[in-house]
């Protein structure tokens, strides 16, 4: 990589860093370290949030897709539009209407209201640790993007991201995750539109070059399974009601109008924005680098196509989508262990100040923790529908019971997450090869937060 290109993301590193110190600077509180002292806007809550949910690992995966499928790779975002779109008419405005009565930061904190405190505590468990794996995806896709540009080998790559990734989001929590969001998605919005494309569309010649390099299945939309598309839609439209990264963003938000905003928003830059734009680079690589491993076609054409500066600021534009995704995973993952189980189970008498601090630490040891997951998994996609699975498998219908099904009981809460989360995990590491266990741990995860509600209902009245 030419000095230039360089020099333009370290200065984008260097610049990530000091807003981290600057909104460091200027906490006080949990509330401001998790949820950016609940006065944010549509327009920063909304980009904020398709960046976290797109990211880098989505746009490195999604890249990847496009190199083995085609454009019909672009379904796995309409996912995302349907969840952004479900839960915005659905969940926000209850749980942001609950939020503001009772002072709620955390998803964990919606379940404890409705469930009570055991099914916090195995809600925030479930919670880290699959936020903890998402973080090590991110990590992973920025490995690749490093890997790729700097002729690292991949685990050095990952080291490397995950210093800066990490260090910049214990500094300075959600304050700076947001406000830092909405200008990563500018950058990585206009390097991919602006530069990217018309570059890629160039160097593989035109339509002709496309059509005459790739089969005709890669320009339709129907180059994927029923099975597959079925999989992405159920570990992926119920992340958006179980997300402790969406619930802070709820809660960071103004009002509920702000949040419906910012989600309806979220949605349409999620399909057919991001969809087909990462799609269509992933076909671009196909055609440049057709032996090269799938997920690393794209970093590479970013590294041998575009020009001297214009390689720095495109590598720029996705190093940000990998920021995003990844702090916002890490801050998830330590809200759910500092608020939900320090702070409620394990020293519930620690002064604000006290957790704040240990926040901050905990943030370091969970970074660099998920950075074996990211090495343990090979590929981005994989690794984040993996910690998807374990978290949606458990969660989803505790959550939906919360919202809609007054007999739901606590018991039943607990327990359903504990069978439909355990044996999804049970199952991956079994590793067989049929039919998602996803589909497995959500069919477990009903069957038992129905019957034991029906034998075990609910004793008290909840309002809102």
């Amino acid at each position: 990589m030419h000095a230039v290109d360089i020099i333009i993301l370290a200065a984008y590193f260097i610049a990530m860093l000091a807003v981290g110190f600057y909104f460091k600077q200027r906490q006080e509180g949990l509330d401001e370290y998790f949820v950016g002292g609940r006065e944010m806007t549509a327009r920063h809550i909304g980009l904020s949030v398709v960046a976290t949910d797109v990211g880098g690992g989505f746009s490195i995966g999604l890249g990847g897709l496009g190199f083995v499928l085609g454009l019909s790779a672009s379904w796995l975002l309409f996912s995302g539009l349907v969840g952004a779109w479900l839960s915005a008419v659905f969940l926000v405005p209850r749980v942001k209407a609950l939020g503001t009565a009772h002072h709620h930061r955390s998803f964990p904190d919606f379940l404890a209201y409705r469930y009570g405190e055991p099914t916090r505590l195995v809600a925030a468990l479930v919670s880290a640790i699959g936020y903890a794996g998402f973080t090590g995806s991110q990590l992973l896709a920025g490995g690749k993007l490093a890997a790729a540009a700097f002729r690292f080998d991949l685990t050095t790559a990952v080291l490397v991201m995950s210093v800066v990734i990490v260090v910049y989001t214990a500094l300075g929590g959600l304050q700076a995750v947001v406000y830092t969001d909405t200008a990563q998605w500018a950058i990585l919005f206009v390097g991919l539109i602006g530069l990217a494309i018309p570059l890629g569309w160039i160097a593989v010649g035109g339509a002709h070059g496309l059509k005459s390099s790739l089969p005709p299945e890669f320009f339709s939309l129907d180059n994927v399974t029923g099975l597959q598309f079925a999989t992405w839609m159920s570990t992926i439209v119920p992340i958006w009601f179980v997300a402790m990264t969406l619930y802070q963003r709820i809660h960071a938000s103004r009002d509920a109008a702000t949040a419906r905003r910012a989600w309806f928003v979220a949605g349409l830059l999620e399909y057919p924005a991001m969809a087909f734009m990462g799609a269509t680079l992933g076909l671009f690589a196909r055609v440049l680098y057709p032996t090269a491993d799938p997920e690393m076609g794209l970093p590479l054409l970013i590294r041998d196509v575009l020009p001297i500066g214009v390689t720095g600021l495109v590598l720029a534009a996705y190093f940000a989508a990998i920021m995003s995704t990844a702090d916002s995973c890490l801050l998830a993952s330590v809200g759910n262990i500092i608020d939900d189980i320090v702070g409620r189970h394990v020293a519930p008498a620690t002064s604000e100040r006290t957790l704040l601090r240990l926040s901050r630490v905990l943030t370091l040891v969970v970074g660099f923790g998920s950075v074996g997951f990211a090495l343990y998994v090979p590929r981005v996609i994989d690794s984040i529908l993996l910690a998807y699975s374990f978290m949606v498998a458990g969660l989803f219908f505790p959550t939906l019971g919360a919202l809609w099904w007054r007999r739901a009981s606590g018991m039943a809460a607990f327990w359903s997450i504990v069978g439909g989360g355990g044996i999804t995990v049970v199952l991956t590491l079994a590793d067989i090869n049929s039919i998602d266990p996803v589909f497995f741990g959500l069919a477990v995860s009903a069957v038992v937060l129905f019957l034991l509600s029906l034998w075990f209902p609910a004793t008290r009245k909840f309002d809102g």
